[in-house]
């Protein structure tokens, strides 16, 4: 399956946010959201007047771009929000928050979904004391997530993070585990401003 390889930041400026794609610039005063704050490109400062199918778009796209997923998994995790009892919006970003890439990242032993991604398929991760090789492989309450334990060493988990764990997570950094509580709501997942009805309006019409 391919995967985006192009340069990161111009999917920031695009959708007008940090979507934390490159780690530690993010937060750092080289972001180019903060320096360059207009879409990229020939005519990215321009005005122009946007349809109510483009605000849907651009929100589908913002989320889709800020989880790393591709259309057809994107589609995916919709139609089995539709199926579901609930708000199929909040439904819709559950999922999203509960794939094993995204927690490690949310966690804070990692600086990048995409650096979580590759050390899951490289597999210096287990879920419940099984390796798991699968960014996308669903997380559920009561699941105990650590680093494999030859792996620990690693320069990579040594560092210090920036971002706080969510209240739906309980993370013990010395020992590099991570306790899934819950099934996060809606406020607990401390998103940026996203407005996940206009992706059900989106796929709905």
């Amino acid at each position: 399956m391919g995967r985006y390889t192009g340069p990161v930041c111009k999917l920031c400026r695009r959708e007008g946010m940090k979507l934390l794609l490159k780690g530690a610039k993010c937060f750092g005063a080289k972001c180019p959201v903060d320096s360059r704050p207009f879409p990229p490109g020939q005519h990215g400062q321009g005005r122009k007047k946007v349809s109510d199918y483009g605000h849907q778009l651009r929100e589908k796209q913002k989320v889709r771009r800020y989880y790393g997923v591709f259309e057809r998994q994107f589609r995916n995790y919709f139609g089995k929000a539709v199926r579901q009892r609930g708000v199929t919006g909040e439904t819709m970003l559950q999922q999203l928050e509960l794939r094993l890439d995204n927690l490690i990242f949310r966690s804070g032993l990692v600086s990048s979904r995409a650096e979580a991604r590759q050390l899951i398929t490289h597999r210096h991760f287990t879920v419940n004391g099984r390796i798991v090789t699968i960014p996308s492989y669903q997380v559920k309450p009561g699941d105990v997530v650590e680093v494999r334990e030859r792996s620990k060493k690693m320069d990579i988990f040594q560092g210090s993070s920036v971002r706080r764990a969510p209240s739906w997570m309980s993370v013990t950094p010395e020992a590099q585990r991570i306790d899934v509580l819950s099934v996060p709501t809606r406020d607990a997942m401390e998103l940026p401003e996203m407005h996940e009805q206009l992706i059900v309006e989106f796929f709905s019409r």
